[in-house]
């Protein structure tokens, strides 16, 4: 039997029985479009972090105490403004370094309030990272070297105590110390899980004086270019040991921290894959057995077929076609409606998604597969069957 005339065959097979062959498919369909709506989550999800990350700035690198791994304790910070000096010094200018001193607080302007993250920093905050102003100016080194009380104020902190008015020259307290305002963030949204408009940036010489430290808890330099990012890294690090010795120190690039976060997510996503994967499975296993039920129901068209010359070959193929068939209609609608699950979801929520070319052809691939495997059996049940044995049956 040619495979085109068994192709037709296995069509018409089906389209006899369209209610149980539509059963029959929807555990793979359920499974295929799981594992699409799914995996695109996942790569949305690591595309939006990478873009955060990046966005953050370029040829960052961050100084931090103790070592920067997954399970790993946060450090005690014994960096000081003077260690900031150190390490401009090694970079080899002052305006590419910047630090911070964070903590949360209440803030309050007349009768509203709100508890945002109060960051204490340099002047050189926006050469570092990526910051633009919608209002105002930013700190001076003159702010910070008299620790004047003046903040910049995050979009949404500025939309939460000044709705109605403009903010800039308004007063407002930290922590019960009146700050006058200055300037207003353009809005950036989260990044990383933190909200980047709850912020508020007051000099770090009035950030110390208000919490009452010497301490900053980490460093950023901006390197002058790729290709020297490992070099200053490791230049930092040693310079800092020899002025803390018994302390550890790590020096981070974004290439690194996009690297260890891609991991996870990847884990995490093949996870999510391979328990949706078990529907296809499942769906797998109602392929076999509609398949054996239709050996069963066809014994006597096996007969006839295998007396008028069929091989044992030419009626497997029929049977593992008509399996095959199933699993990857069953993989194309539910391809399709796993594009479609998972494009409403990212147009609708603020869940990521990202539909990749790779997990489409994998997941049609799975499910052909998944009826070739379960189709063998039944394929092979049918091929053995004895001519005579199945003309006699009722």
């Amino acid at each position: 039997m040619r495979l085109a005339e068994a192709g037709r065959v296995a069509l018409a097979a089906l389209r006899a029985n369209r209610l149980r062959s539509g059963l029959t498919m929807l555990g793979v369909i359920i499974g295929v479009a799981s594992v699409v709506i799914l995996v695109a989550i996942g790569a949305g999800t690591k595309q939006q972090v990478e873009q955060q990350v990046e966005g953050l700035g370029s040829n960052l690198l961050l100084v931090v105490p103790g070592r920067i791994d997954v399970g790993s304790a946060p450090a005690l910070s014994p960096l000081t403004l003077d260690d900031v000096d150190v390490v401009a010094r090694v970079v080899g200018d002052p305006d590419r370094v910047a630090v911070t001193v964070t903590s949360g607080a209440t803030v309050r302007a007349g009768t509203r309030s709100q508890f945002s993250t109060v960051q204490g920093v340099l002047e050189t905050t926006p050469v570092v990272f990526t910051r633009e102003l919608t209002r105002g100016r930013y700190l001076t080194e003159s702010d910070v070297d008299t620790s004047r009380r003046v903040a910049v104020l995050g979009a949404s902190v500025s939309r939460a105590l000044f709705p109605d008015r403009d903010p800039v020259g308004q007063q407002l307290t930290v922590s019960g110390v009146r700050f006058r305002v200055i300037g207003v963030f353009a809005p950036l949204g989260q990044s990383l899980g933190v909200d980047r408009d709850d912020e508020i940036h007051v000099p770090v010489t009035a950030a110390q004086r208000l919490y009452g430290t010497q301490r900053v808890d980490g460093i950023a330099v901006k390197a002058p270019d790729r290709e020297r990012i490992d070099a200053l890294g490791e230049r930092i690090v040693v310079e800092l040991t020899r002025r803390h010795p018994g302390t550890e120190f790590s020096a981070v690039t974004q290439e690194q921290i996009l690297g260890v976060l891609g991991d996870i997510l990847g884990v995490l996503t093949g996870v999510l894959a391979a328990i949706a994967g078990i529907s296809l499975l499942v769906g797998g296993v109602g392929v076999s057995n509609i398949m054996l039920v239709s050996v069963r129901e066809r014994t006597r068209e096996i007969g006839l077929r295998k007396a008028v010359g069929a091989r044992p070959r030419d009626i497997g193929v029929q049977f593992l076609l008509e399996a095959v068939l199933l699993t990857s209609i069953g993989g194309l609608t539910g391809i399709a409606i796993g594009i479609g699950a998972a494009l409403t979801v990212a147009a609708v929520s603020p869940v990521p998604a990202a539909v990749t070319w790779w997990s489409l052809a994998l997941a049609f691939g799975v499910s052909a597969a998944v009826g070739i495997v379960f189709g063998v059996v039944p394929a092979q049940r049918a091929g053995r069957l004895d001519p005579v044995v199945a003309l006699r049956s009722e």
